[in-house]
């Protein structure tokens, strides 16, 4: 109840006028509103501004993979933005622009106030954006991955963003990411079986 309460009010906001002039709709959040585990991205692209639900673009569907191979449902986690509306771009433009500092301090308490209503165990923050506006912290992801950081008491993962991997298909980054995923199972903890543990592994050579 407290979480549609939230919505409703989100729903109308207006705190940024060129954000509400230009978005389709506010895109609030999705999940299980008990989620020990919420994944929190940094703003909607047109997909997700059109369907009004985040991350079901490309990288939306890579992250449910990613919650899958984790022994999980998109339903038994929480997914959210630092910003709810799509950030503007001039007319004609394709693709999605990064949030201002400006318009993530002025989001942030919207999906701080989620954070309080859901109390999940562990947030993993998905790429640098997430990350500043969660932290303040302005490290790229390759230096602060692997290691857990402190949002108002509960712990804090950074990892690469979904795009990102869709943008550089490495098995070497791949890892990473599984690696960071792990220690969020441990965390946790969730089941991990010898085959989990093995993913993007390079095999021996004989």
């Amino acid at each position: 109840m407290r979480l549609q309460a939230l919505r409703e009010k989100t729903a109308g906001c207006r705190r940024c006028a060129h954000l509400a002039s230009f978005r389709s709709q506010v895109v609030f959040g999705v999940g299980n509103p008990h989620a020990r585990l919420l994944f929190a991205g940094e703003a909607p692209g047109a997909e997700e501004d059109r369907l009004g639900e985040p991350f079901v673009g490309p990288a939306g569907k890579l992250l449910t993979r990613m919650i899958q191979a984790m022994g999980l449902e998109r339903e038994d986690v929480y997914i959210a933005n630092i910003l709810k509306c799509r950030p503007d771009l001039p007319p004609g433009t394709p693709g999605n622009r990064r949030p201002t500092p400006e318009e993530m301090e002025t989001c942030l308490p919207y999906l701080r106030e989620q954070i309080g209503i859901i109390q999940p165990e562990v947030i993993v923050a998905l790429g640098a954006t997430a990350l500043e506006g969660l932290t303040g912290l302005r490290k790229g992801i390759s230096t602060l991955r692997g290691s857990f950081l402190d949002f108002q008491g509960i712990p804090l993962l950074p990892t690469f963003h979904p795009s990102y991997l869709l943008h550089n298909p490495s098995l070497k980054l791949k890892r990473q990411v599984w690696e960071d995923l792990l220690l969020v199972m441990e965390r946790l903890p969730l089941p991990i079986s010898d085959r989990q543990r093995g993913f993007f592994l390079t095999k021996a050579q004989p």
